[in-house]
């Protein structure tokens, strides 16, 4: 009888194991549901409140300290004509400085001096002047304008409502596939902004090169802001159950 002890033992221990409760799922569900993970997309539009353009000058002189002193002169009368359209200093910045000698063509041996700056305008119904200011001063080479969403962040909040309830309607399609019912969001990630939708400017300007020089005219263009739309994205995880 003293060898049936370690047998009792053995059994006892197998029968306390299998009244010990299953671990709980990492991810939450409960024995009788299901996990199902969607993703979903929203889209929100914004009218831009500001515009990027570049604007600069190309000089050639006999040599290069006549063409960079031609350059700045210039270049103090963009600034100044910016200045009075109330763009401050803060909005524009040095993009380019360089001088080159020129060794080709008609001007063989002399030098050209060039130079531009990126110039932000806060608001997109005064691009148009803005660039024909610059113009008018002696810029040559004008690029641009770039409209954007100074807060995209902001715009887009909308459009986080919408990625969810995409991603809600996603999981019930799901579910009433499957003959199951959705109990409980057991998480939520944000996927952030998941794409962007560029300008319809942008679109073009992929589709067609543009020439090295944009050419522009004294008088003020016009420049027509549009829309801007941006792309967020959210993945969920749902628990489903029987109906």
């Amino acid at each position: 009888m003293r060898g049936a002890a370690p047998f009792t033992a053995a059994l006892g221990l197998a029968v306390l194991s299998g009244c010990t409760p299953a671990a709980p799922d990492p991810r939450g569900l409960d024995r009788d549901e299901t996990l199902l993970t969607v993703t979903g997309t929203g889209r929100a539009e914004a009218t831009p409140d500001q515009a990027l353009f570049t604007a600069g000058l190309s000089s050639i002189a006999g040599d290069a300290q006549a063409a960079s002193a031609r350059n700045a002169e210039t270049m103090a009368k963009i600034t100044a004509a910016l200045a009075r359209l109330n763009v401050p200093a803060r909005d524009i910045q040095t993009r380019n400085l360089s001088v080159n000698r020129i060794d080709y063509g008609a001007n063989k041996g002399k030098f050209e001096a060039s130079n531009s700056v990126s110039v932000r305008v806060r608001d997109t119904a005064r691009v148009g002047d803005a660039i024909a200011a610059v113009t008018a001063a002696g810029a040559n080479i004008v690029s641009g304008p770039n409209l954007s969403v100074a807060d995209p962040e902001k715009a887009n909040l909308g459009a986080y409502g919408l990625a969810y309830k995409a991603a809600r309607a996603k999981a019930q399609a799901y579910a009433d596939a499957a003959g199951l019912r959705i109990t409980r969001v057991l998480s939520i990630h944000d996927g952030g902004q998941g794409g962007y939708m560029p300008p319809i400017a942008e679109m073009d300007a992929r589709m067609v090169a543009p020439p090295p020089v944009v050419a522009v005219q004294a008088s003020a263009p016009p420049v027509m802001a549009g829309t801007n739309a941006g792309i967020v994205s959210v993945r969920v995880d749902f628990a489903l159950t029987s109906k």
